[in-house]
């Protein structure tokens, strides 16, 4: 039998073709779609079977990890979703918690709420705090809040009642008429999906699972319709953010468990490997293109967390724990109003990329840097399948960077890097130093892109032996 697994990333897909008989492994690496992210995957996908010489029906297991999710509750690209919860609840979302992650930051701006105040619909209904019933459902408001959603063009439709963890009928009744009445509209309760007290947390959880359900839906889609295209009969798997495994229907009905999916399967893989290797206890680095994800692995065990932020929404379920910056091999080099060199967080991502990739980019990168300085080869980039244009990696950092700060070209590419490598040794620091761990005793297991390329600065840096 034969193994597929693939993740998809921010600015690159990876997929590996593993042979269980032999152990025989075949690689592939190209850049992402972000039009249609099964473009890269069917791509890669029918050039691993080709090059391993396997037929599409020997595939047995489809495994895959993606921040796809991510990505949309970051950049905002989920659907217009409605709430429907008891009355006097509908600003939980807006007023949430007094949690000051910067204690002294006069100009904090919270997150704008997934769902806007008119497409939040309150109903009569209550339960008490045992799960007993204080006032019925009213059945013909929740008909009426259903058709007001669907007159506003709501594709997904998140349903929340008070103390719903303890008794679910209101919320399941109220789902059976919304499905009656908006057929194809994603709709999702908070019983389903975070059965928990902390009526913010289950409320921002359940938005952000209807928010980016259709889409993530619309993606499986594409994906299976590709995989048959190929002629692969099994089922893809998704990587849950607990590390763990889904099949489609559960990652369709629970598209949120998906947030962390991607960055879960590395460390869980690097814990294997690290054990394995006579290294239990690991700081693992994965720098890819559009993001750094750090986290701790002691004792051969990786560390968990039951919630986290998500672009300032709070997020709660079981969960590697991993802290994600916005630094890799995509993010922008600029100059801030007091001409101050910064790079990250945004990114050129697969597209446009890079200004060297040719592809459209036109602000200066980390790779664009790595590439001036020769620490990438733009001969063998991607085994010397990628065209680079180093001329314009040159031009790009010197315009827009070198001459600005009056700096030679390569001054101003070093310094790009090694403000990239401080903000990536921040992100190590604060799962290990900060919460008490001597890193002395902790060995750095580098994957992705642009890990193992800054691997040894970011080790020096953080005092890592």
């Amino acid at each position: 039998m034969h193994r597929i697994g693939f993740d998809v990333g921010g600015t690159f897909t990876d997929l590996t073709l593993h042979n269980t008989a032999t152990g025989a492994l075949h690689h592939f690496k190209l850049p992402s779609t972000p039009a249609d992210l099964s473009d890269a995957i069917a791509s890669g996908i029918g050039t691993l079977l080709c090059q391993a010489g396997v037929s599409p029906s020997a595939v047995g297991f489809v495994g895959h990890g993606t921040t796809v999710a991510t990505n949309m509750v970051i950049e905002h690209r989920g659907v217009r979703t409605g709430l429907i919860t008891t009355r006097g609840f509908r600003d939980v979302l807006e007023i949430g918690r007094q949690v000051r992650p910067n204690l002294y930051d006069y100009t904090v701006r919270t997150p704008v709420p997934l769902v806007p105040r008119e497409h939040r619909i309150e109903m009569r209904e209550r339960l008490d705090a045992s799960g007993a019933v204080l006032q019925a459902l009213d059945e013909d408001a929740v008909a009426a809040a259903a058709d007001a959603l669907g007159a506003q063009g709501v594709q997904a439709i998140a349903i929340c009642f008070l103390h719903a963890y303890l008794n679910d009928a209101h919320e399941r009744r109220a789902a059976e008429i919304v499905r009656q009445r908006l057929l194809g509209v994603f709709v999702c309760t908070s019983s389903e999906v975070l059965p928990e007290f902390r009526e913010f947390e289950r409320f921002s959880t359940t938005v952000i699972n209807a928010y980016i359900g259709p889409r993530v839906d619309r993606y499986l889609h594409r994906l299976l319709a590709r995989l048959a295209e190929l002629g692969v009969a099994t089922q893809p798997y998704t990587i849950h953010s607990n590390g763990g495994l889904m099949p489609v229907e559960t990652v369709r009905r629970f598209p949120v468990r998906t947030c962390l999916s991607g960055p879960a399967a590395g460390v869980v893989g690097a814990a294997i490997v690290g054990r394995e290797a006579g290294f239990p206890n690991l700081i693992t680095f994965d720098a890819g293109g559009t993001s750094t994800d750090v986290s701790l692995v002691e004792r051969g065990q990786p560390a968990f967390a039951t919630s986290r932020m998500i672009a300032g929404y709070p997020v709660r379920m079981p969960m590697v724990d991993v802290h994600v910056i916005g630094a890799g091999g995509g993010s922008l080099a600029w100059l801030d109003d007091a001409g101050a060199l910064k790079v990250g967080p945004s990114s050129a991502g697969a597209d446009p990329g890079p200004v060297a990739y040719g592809c459209g980019g036109d602000k200066p990168t980390l790779t664009d840097a790595n590439i001036v300085l020769h620490r990438l080869d733009p001969e063998v980039l991607l085994g010397g399948r990628m065209w680079v244009d180093e001329g314009a990696a040159r031009r790009a950092i010197q315009e827009q960077i070198a001459s600005p700060l009056g700096l030679s070209l390569e001054q101003a590419a070093l310094g790009i890097i090694r403000i990239a490598v401080a903000n990536m040794s921040r992100a190590i620091r604060a799962v290990s130093t900060e919460k008490g761990y001597d890193v002395g005793g902790f060995a750095l297991f580098a994957y992705g892109g642009a890990g193992p390329l800054h691997a040894a600065a970011v080790a020096a840096e953080c005092g890592i032996t």
